[in-house]
């Protein structure tokens, strides 16, 4: 898990998210100055600071959020991380690697649980182990004719993929704000950690901890009698709480 690297594949359109944002509200309380497109588009190019962002950013109108896609890239997270972030339907759009379409034969390699990678070598060697036999199942049934697509139901769940995802900033920070929640699995929250750390150095402002964090760290959790009871400080960056909660992870310079 400590090879699971992110990368913004559009930086630009956090700042064009902010800009539209910014443009947006102020349309919505200037509209009867714009008679020409000049005006609007005066309007557009007025300029702004990090402040009107915050501002503008936590107020509980997520339509002008909603005016850029912010295109991400993950690279080596595990097959079931797939299963659980795609369950986030609604403006967001995911691209993966095809089983179908691709071999991994002799390709593979493996996301190695936080958990496992913090336990002993023998652990990791017999989780290894585990991933390496369903891959010699999965290379047994293609030799044998059996097209990729069905032989991938043999592939392990720890089998490293390639995803990208893109959202609208709002829809970024929905995602978020579930998936670093501490009753998630570790990779799905070392990988959206990750996610907001990339939003979080681009544009401070818009994906603030108290705009972005999870439910704890913005006010209280919402989930009741199934609250992990570790509320998260207010003031904890996403960098923070990868070095915090997953030490392993920076031993050596390694994340």
């Amino acid at each position: 898990m400590n090879r699971i690297e992110v990368k913004i594949l559009n930086c630009q359109a956090v700042q064009e998210a902010e800009k539209n944002m910014v443009f947006a509200a102020r349309l919505t309380q200037r509209g009867h100055r714009i008679a020409t497109m000049d005006d609007l588009m005066a309007l557009y190019e007025k300029s702004f600071s990090g402040d009107t962002v915050a501002v503008i950013g936590s107020l509980p109108h997520p339509t002008v959020q909603k005016f850029a896609v912010i295109t991400v890239a993950v690279v080596g997270a595990s097959r079931r991380f797939l299963a659980q972030i795609t369950r986030h339907q609604n403006e967001v759009k995911y691209m993966s690697a095809s089983l179908q379409y691709s071999n991994y034969a002799g390709q593979a390699d493996f996301a190695v649980p936080y958990e496992i990678l913090a336990a002993s070598a023998a652990v990791r060697e017999l989780y290894l182990k585990s991933c390496r036999k369903g891959m010699d199942c999965y290379e047994r049934l293609c030799n044998a004719g059996v097209g990729h697509d069905a032989a991938g139901y043999a592939t392990p769940q720890g089998l490293r993929n390639v995803l990208i995802i893109s959202a609208t900033p709002y829809q970024w920070k929905h995602i978020i704000g579930q998936r670093v929640c501490r009753r998630n699995t570790d990779e799905t929250r070392i990988v959206l950690l990750k996610i907001w750390q990339e939003l979080y150095i681009l544009s401070p402002a818009l994906f603030a901890p108290g705009l972005t964090g999870p439910f704890c760290q913005r006010d209280k959790c919402l989930e009741g009698k199934m609250t992990c009871g570790r509320k998260i400080g207010t003031d904890m960056t996403p960098e923070n709480l990868l070095k915090t909660d997953y030490p392993a992870l920076w031993e050596g310079g390694s994340e």
